[in-house]
């Protein structure tokens, strides 16, 4: 998900954009009758999260795993767990692309553009239908070496510095990372500072030549370690599950189509540097565009405020619910009757759907320009642009069965 400010989405010290005041003006217990026919009247000023309680023949917290569910559940757990576990700040994705063609079903016939998207066509015929999730993370990239060996760096998308601060670093060079650590910035001294200094790398050496004998070089990326770790139930966590997660479930859907059985073209995308603007999706979508698309279904994070530290007036899509379909974002509004119809879509096969509000921005709205129908959906998230970002496999699962009705049925 990109981030439209420096800072990321998950940590508010101001209103939201939808600002609550008093009583909420538009409050549910159950599923909406017909959210087109209300129209964005009924977002309009709220926070609230519209959940699709019939949806779901109980709330998920409640339901006993199959076997069938179990070994689907391990299934999600270690193809996200390979993405997580591989490094691709925006701009440096070829680890993580090579890994999203390695898990595709055999039948797959992915193709590179000259962008860097993995692209995956299936099916004939109108209209086309496209999906689309990033394969970046959030990082640095080195900009210089100072003469005391130390890095100075540039960001690559928008999140807290103050997350890398005194933490280890890795610096990712041909040969292999290089160990470092995020150096603590000083904040007090004798002048002290309400901003602090920017934030530098020390990979142990004292001159520059020492440090460019270790085979670093500007433009180098830079990130700190990461590793996927399971929690209690089916939650995880780990850093750039934004949006390896919306790149598992793409492959996770795929495993269970069969191509020959579509009535429609449907293009799969996983895109490169969408959290430095788009770029991917962006020439994707012009490439795209003589063939018009009716949808782009941008598959990604549903910064959720189902955390400790959120409250819970605005973006509240609940872990272990199921997948989310934003109705309104920073950077896109889903048109009513299309959410009507995947609301409906969603029952008919029995799926969990949650409907909301929420900050940032999607890789959809790269292809509006071209006339194209933005429909984002994603799996709610705590903790968004951090290094411990949290989700429910469950939510995962239900995002590919979901991604699997569509192209199957809608």
């Amino acid at each position: 998900m990109s981030a439209r400010t420096d800072a990321p989405t998950h940590r508010r010290t101001s209103a939201p954009t939808y600002r609550r005041t008093g009583a909420p003006t538009h409050r549910r217990t159950g599923a909406p009758t017909s959210l087109g026919r209300r129209g964005l009247g009924a977002l309009r000023g709220t926070a609230a999260i519209i959940t699709l309680a019939t949806c779901l023949a109980r709330p998920a917290s409640a339901q006993q795993p199959s076997r069938a569910d179990s070994a689907r559940l391990r299934e999600a757990q270690e193809v996200l767990r390979q993405l997580a576990e591989t490094y691709g700040v925006s701009g440096h994705e070829t680890a993580v692309r090579d890994a999203v063609i390695r898990l595709l079903p055999p039948w797959a016939s992915p193709t590179v553009d000259s962008a860097g998207n993995v692209v995956v066509r299936i099916g004939h015929g109108e209209p086309l239908v496209v999906f689309v999730a990033h394969v970046d993370e959030l990082g640095y990239e080195v900009t210089q070496i100072l003469g005391d060996g130390r890095l100075e760096l540039r960001a690559r998308g928008g999140f807290y510095p103050s997350l890398y601060e005194g933490e280890p670093a890795l610096v990712h060079v041909a040969g292999g990372p290089v160990p470092g650590v995020f150096a603590p910035r000083d904040t007090v001294g004798q002048a002290p500072r309400r901003t602090p200094p920017a934030l530098r790398v020390d990979v142990g050496t004292r001159s520059r030549a020492a440090t460019e004998a270790l085979g670093i070089r500007a433009g180098d990326a830079v990130t700190m370690p990461k590793e996927f770790v399971a929690l209690s139930g089916a939650r995880a966590t780990a850093r750039s599950l934004d949006d390896r997660a919306g790149c598992a479930a793409q492959i996770l859907a795929l495993r269970r189509l069969d191509p020959r059985a579509l009535r429609r073209a449907v293009v799969f995308l996983w895109s490169v540097r969408e959290e430095t603007g788009l770029e991917g999706a962006r020439f994707a979508a012009e490439r795209l565009a003589p063939e018009h698309p009716v949808r782009v279904y941008a598959v990604d994070t549903f910064v959720s405020s189902d955390t400790p530290l959120d409250p819970k007036t605005f973006a509240e899509a609940r872990l272990g619910r199921g997948p989310v379909a934003r109705a309104v974002d920073n950077g896109s509004v889903t048109p009513p009757a299309l959410l009507d119809s995947l609301v409906a879509l969603a029952r008919a096969r029995r799926l969990p759907l949650q409907v909301g509000t929420t900050n940032g921005g999607n890789d959809g709205s790269a292809f509006t320009r071209y006339g194209v129908a933005d429909v984002p959906i994603g799996w709610p998230g705590r903790y968004s642009h951090s290094p411990v970002e949290v989700l429910d496999l469950r939510d995962l699962v239900a995002l590919a069965d979901l991604i699997q009705a569509i192209v199957e049925r809608w």
